[in-house]
This record gives C-alpha cells, sequence and structure tokens, in this order.
C-alpha cells in the first residue's frame, strides 16, 4: 500500500527491466497487450550480448544484427567501403570478439546473505560480512561453472537488496557478414550525432560460429514484413549502462549549477579549434576527425545532461519524490531517523566541493582533453599502459597551448604556471613542448612503460626521466593527486555509500514494483514509436526516409552519399520496373519512447508479435539526462528501421543471399510505401 502511494503517477515508458522482473500488469493495462513468459524468454534468448553493446540473432544459422560501429574494428581497413560475404567461406573472422546470450537468471539472494545471518539489508555491513558474502559469491558463480561449463556471474541489484545469478552461453568465433560504408552508417558524423532527424545506416550483420560451423540458433527474432508505425507498441533489448538515478536533488543541482557550466565550454572550444584546424588540409582533416568525434561525443553527453537539468521541472519532481521516499524511510522501524540523514550528508559534502570543481576538472579529471601527448605523459608516471600511434605535430601544439591557457587563468595557487611557463607564452611554451619530446617515438614510450621491481617497491623509469612532456605532467600531478585525494574524501565514498543505501531504502519500500539501476546486464524495454517537438517547438516525425537522406547529401562535409549510393539512385530514376527501384519513402530511421541506456546499442527492437522491427543505435540529445530521471515528452531512443536496412540490402548492394537468409521476399507489385502501414502515411522528410 505505501509502495503504491510512493510511486509516481506517470504514463511514462519507463524502465530498463531485467527479464525477470518486467511490468507485464502494467504494460498490459496501458497497452492492451499481455507479454507472455514465452515472449519474454524467446526475445532473452534471441538476444546477444557484445563488446561495447549488444545485438540480436535473426537466422537459425547463428546470423547476428547488430550496429557497424561496435565493430569497426573488425572492419579495420575496409571501413570507407564497407563489406559483404555471399558465402559462409568469404565472412570475415572478428579477431578478440565474442557474443553471449542470457542463458538462465536464477535469484540466489537467500545463499548470498545467508552467511550474514541477522544483518538487516538496509545497514552497512562489516569487513567480516562483505568478505563471507564476496567469498559466497565466488562458490554459487564456481559451482555454475562447473555444472553448466557456461560463464556465470552473480549480479548486484538493489546495492544488494537482490542477487541474481546470470548464465551465459559463449560465442568465441564470430565472423562479420556485412557492413555498410562508414559514410552511410555514420552519416552527418558529429554534426547529427546531437539531433534527430537521423539518417544512419548503423546496422551490420555477423555470424556465431562453433566447431568451424555457422552456430544453430533456434531462437531468432523473424524479420518483420511491415513496417513500424506511428503509435506503434514497440519491445526494445539490451544491455544499458550504468545509470544515476539514484543521484539526489542536491546533486542535480550540483551537475546543474557548477560541474557541467564548466565542462562544456572546455570541449567547445577546442571542437571550434580542430575544426578551423581541419578544414586547412586533407592531412589536418585526417588527424583531426578521430579526436573531433571523441570531444563531439563528450560535448553531446554534457549538453544533453545540462539542458534536461535547466528544466525546472526535473528538479522539482526530483525534490519531490526524494521527500516522499525520505519520510517514508524515516517512518520505518527498521530504518528511522537516522535513515534520512544521507541526503543531508550528500548536500552538505557537494556545498563544500563546489569551489574545487574547476581545479579538479582541469587538473586531475579531464586535464588537456584531445591532447595525445599529455595522455601518454600521465599514463607513464601513473604506470599505465601508454597509447600507441602516431602523433600530430601541428595538432598537438593547437590543444596544448588552449590547455595552457586554461592553466594560466587557473592561476598559481591551483597550477604550477611560473614554472610551466615561465616568460613564455602558451603558444611558444606548447610549441617548445611538442619540439622537444621524445613520446613521438613509439619505441621510447615502450622504454619509459617498462617498470622493474626493486626491493618490494615498483621502480617507475618514467617519473626519471627529463622528457619534456613527462616533466609537465609531474609538474601537474602533484596538484591532481592533492585534488583527487581531496575529492575522494568529501564526495567520491559518499557518493558510493549514500546510492547504496538509498537504493535499499527504496528496494525496501517498493521491492520488485521498482527496476534496478542499470549494471551493464541485460535488460528489456517497452515504449512506441512516436515523433516529439524539439527545443525549438519543431514537430519531428516518429519516422525519416530515404529521401531526406539524399536531401541531405545535397550539402558539403559530412553529408556525402557513397558513390554506390548515387548509382543506385540514377539507376532507380531510369528502371522500368518499380520493383527494382529504390523506395526512397522507405522508412530508413525512427524514434521511440523506450527508455535505452548506452550498451542498448546494437540491441534488437520488436513489434508485438515479437517481429525484428528495427535494432538501437542512439539517443537523441534530449534523452541524456535520463541517466539521472526519465520522461518522454522529449527523449527518444533512435533505431534503424529494419525495412530501411531490407530495401539497402535488395536496392544498393544487391545482397541476394543475405535476404534470402532473413526470408525477406519482394514486396507485391502494387504495395507502395504510403499504403504498407497500417493506414499512416510515410513521413517524407
Amino acid at each position: 500500500m505505501l509502495a503504491g502511494a510512493l510511486l509516481p503517477l506517470s504514463k511514462a515508458d519507463e524502465g530498463m527491466w531485467p527479464f525477470n522482473q518486467f511490468p507485464r500488469d502494467a504494460v498490459h493495462q496501458k497497452y492492451a497487450f499481455d507479454v507472455t513468459p514465452e515472449f519474454l524468454d524467446h526475445l532473452r534468448l534471441s538476444s546477444v550480448r557484445l563488446p561495447g553493446g549488444a545485438g540480436g540473432f535473426v537466422s537459425a544459422q547463428g546470423l547476428i544484427l547488430t550496429n557497424q560501429h561496435l565493430i569497426t574494428g573488425c572492419l579495420g581497413a575496409r571501413l570507407s567501403e564497407g563489406f559483404y560475404a555471399a558465402t559462409d567461406s568469404a565472412e570475415l573472422k572478428c579477431v578478440g570478439l565474442e557474443a553471449a546470450v542470457l542463458e538462465s537468471i536464477e535469484d540466489v539472494t537467500a545463499q548470498v546473505v545467508a552467511p550474514v545471518k541477522g544483518k538487516d539489508s538496509v545497514k552497512e555491513l562489516s569487513k567480516d560480512a562483505l568478505t563471507q558474502r564476496t567469498a559466497a559469491i565466488e562458490r554459487i558463480e564456481r559451482d555454475c561453472v562447473s555444472k553448466h561449463g557456461d560463464r556465470c556471474t552473480v549480479v548486484k541489484l538493489f546495492s544488494g537488496g537482490r542477487y541474481d545469478l546470470y548464465r551465459y552461453k559463449i560465442y568465441g568465433d564470430v565472423r562479420l557478414v556485412f557492413a555498410p560504408e562508414n559514410e552511410l552508417a555514420f552519416f552527418g558524423r558529429q554534426r547529427d550525432s546531437i539531433t534527430y532527424l537521423r539518417y544512419g545506416l548503423d546496422a551490420a550483420f555477423l555470424r556465431a560460429y562453433e566447431n568451424g560451423q555457422p552456430a544453430a540458433t533456434p531462437n531468432f527474432l523473424k524479420w518483420s514484413g511491415e513496417p513500424v508505425g506511428d503509435g506503434d507498441l514497440v519491445f526494445a533489448s539490451g544491455d544499458p549502462v550504468s545509470t544515476n538515478r539514484l543521484a539526489t536533488a542536491a546533486q542535480l543541482t550540483f551537475y546543474r549549477d557548477t560541474a557541467l557550466p564548466i565542462a562544456l565550454p572546455r570541449f567547445a572550444t577546442r571542437i571550434q579549434l580542430l575544426t578551423t584546424f581541419s578544414a586547412e588540409s586533407e592531412a589536418h582533416r585526417a588527424a583531426a576527425e578521430p579526436v573531433l568525434t571523441e570531444l563531439a561525443s563528450a560535448y553531446k553527453i554534457a549538453a544533453g545532461k545540462l539542458i534536461g537539468l535547466r528544466d525546472d521541472r526535473m528538479i522539482a519532481r526530483k525534490t519531490n519524490f526524494e521527500g516522499k521516499v525520505r519520510r517514508a524511510a524515516e517512518r520505518d522501524p527498521k530504518i528511522g531517523t537516522e535513515g534520512g540523514k544521507v541526503w543531508d550528508q550528500v548536500a552538505a559534502a557537494y556545498k563544500s566541493w563546489a569551489p574545487f570543481e574547476r581545479p579538479y576538472q582541469i587538473l586531475e579529471a579531464s586535464p588537456a582533453p584531445g591532447s595525445k601527448l599529455f595522455r601518454i605523459a600521465r599514463q607513464l608516471i601513473r604506470g599505465e599502459a601508454p597509447d600507441t600511434g602516431a602523433i600530430d605535430d601541428a595538432m598537438e601544439t593547437l590543444l596544448l597551448t588552449q590547455y595552457l591557457e586554461e592553466l594560466r587563468r587557473l592561476g598559481e595557487r591551483d597550477a604550477p604556471v611560473k614554472e610551466l611557463l615561465g616568460s613564455k607564452s602558451p603558444k611558444d611554451a606548447a610549441d617548445a613542448l611538442v619540439k622537444s619530446t621524445r613520446l613521438k617515438d613509439p619505441a621510447e614510450r615502450q622504454r619509459l612503460a617498462v617498470s622493474r621491481i626493486a626491493g618490494g617497491k615498483s621502480d617507475n623509469n618514467a617519473r626519471k626521466s627529463d622528457d619534456s612532456m613527462i616533466r609537465m605532467a609531474l609538474l601537474i600531478e602533484e596538484h591532481a593527486s592533492r585534488l583527487g585525494k581531496k575529492h575522494d574524501e568529501l564526495i567520491g565514498s559518499l557518493e558510493t555509500s549514500a546510492a547504496e543505501k538509498i537504493a535499499q531504502y527504496r528496494f525496501k519500500l517498493f521491492g520488485a514494483a521498482e527496476y534496478p539501476d542499470a549494471t551493464g546486464t541485460p535488460r528489456v524495454e517497452f515504449g512506441v514509436a512516436k515523433g516529439y517537438p524539439d527545443r525549438a517547438g519543431v514537430a519531428m516525425p516518429y519516422a525519416d526516409t530515404f529521401s531526406g537522406l539524399y536531401y541531405r547529401a545535397n550539402n558539403d562535409g559530412p553529408y556525402l552519399v557513397p558513390k554506390r549510393w548515387l548509382d543506385a539512385r540514377s539507376a532507380s530514376a531510369k528502371a522500368d520496373d518499380a520493383r527494382s527501384a529504390l523506395d526512397e519513402v522507405t522508412a530508413l530511421d525512427f524514434v521511440s519512447t523506450c527508455d535505452i541506456g548506452g550498451g542498448d546499442y546494437g540491441g534488437p527492437v520488436v513489434n508485438r508479435a515479437g517481429e525484428l522491427i528495427g535494432v538501437t543505435f542512439d539517443g537523441n540529445l534530449e534523452s541524456l539526462p535520463d541517466t539521472f530521471l526519465y520522461t518522454d515528452e522529449q527523449a527518444r531512443a533512435v533505431h534503424v528501421a529494419a525495412q530501411g536496412i531490407a530495401e539497402a540490402l535488395r536496392k544498393v548492394y544487391k545482397a541476394g543471399a543475405l535476404l534470402t537468409e532473413l526470408g525477406i521476399t519482394e514486396p507485391p507489385p502494387a504495395a507502395s510505401a504510403e499504403t504498407r502501414t497500417s493506414g499512416q502515411p510515410r513521413p517524407l522528410r
């Protein structure tokens, strides 16, 4: 009764739900659809976990659909032209890539907590009790492996309120079948990655092998013959990376008013500098593009969070709900008034820390963004393996100049400005550093990375080096490590303990009516295909089409369509049979209200029939604050439409063997994109 009174009265499609805790009643009440155990089991057994994301089996012969951006390492030099293996023998082995299927889930909470009898879940455990739990978890995992031979992992949920044993079947031999050109998969590049409409064909096919043969996978997702329609109920599976929905209102206020406003201008300045730099020559563009991608991604994440947090409704919702949980916890005899103090402790800690956030970001958390030389120098002095690859002197000078400018503005009190600059300007100092350092030589990096153990202590070669970049990193290290220690003392450990306590309070109050924070393990989400008004009030359609792709291709820069796509359009214009022409009003990408996280990318999206209608590849900018608090007003998951993938395979890539395996047949002559939906016109965007 208490849980029902506390849970937010929301119709939002919220939740990254474990497969054994799906809210079947809520979905039935809202959508009049019964999500049966068989439906969930089939989706779970058809879904795969990949490094950095997810995928789904789409044939009985181990064929996996995922994102192109998750397997670029397998493509290697083929990234620009794409890849297609028309036969099994031509499939390309992806070294180090494995696929995992969640075979079973078992609640083992009683076995984990049994060694610590008499302990209430909302109390802090002693060191001995934690050791006992760790030993119990290791024993459970060991017994599972011994019995089944699979990979077994005990997953901690609700900060220890529940423990589930996940058993995975592993496919260690995974091969590449198809991937489009990078210009199509990442169409619009950094510019479009922060927005929607999107026109990316971010899809790829892999195949799992066993004993040198394509794996037998009876659980797979049938390719839907019907395109997704506006308002259709959809389900997505994946492995969302950790969320922070237990963050307090005080934490969100700190992120909004202090941390994010410091971080954003630092990324924006460097993006602007590198954009100008990359326009100067093809060599500059090639050097800058990977760094621009990295910085643009960081900017997108920070900007999206800030946009959401500046919506006063979000903080108000968090404060209101937080107050209800706190009061309920304080009334609970097993928690009491002491339990409510956790929110006061967090608020006081962040207030004390706020003045240190700027130097902390510049010196410790995010020093010299984009500079490979500084990153290598810090890695070496901290005993970490250094980055590899070539260094571009001009770009490094540009980025280090900007970093030295930041240090100068920070001031002598917080940074060793005089020792770093002397009488030089930041530009001259950066130029001298890049010219004199030996870290540009991979052999020198390797030599400095070697440390020996003498007398029980590590002898770090890098710290004894007279290299200019190493010296710079060491000058900053004293200030950085001091701030890092202060951060850990004031808020680092408190963040963890507070989140654990709040999670345990909420689990005690709500039980299975609430989903746990994401842990990078398999989850299932639900929602509807639905457009939204963007921040400018412009209505965004639920889906976009190939026609929009070609329209954007008329622009310069990142809006480039590969030649084979231009040829396909030209051939379509001359085709006598409409069925052989590229249908430009076929949906390419669509959005839904599914509550996704980063590890959901590559995961399958299915309809009520459990048939595949898309693959998740991103979220829009407005979805980024969902890491703190979900809302479906503007936040959307972005998916590549199955119909768009099929149209591309058929008309552009001529991938007949792949289409046959997927069971995709030629549409009837009378069917058109406008009439193949459930009464909904196709968006001509």
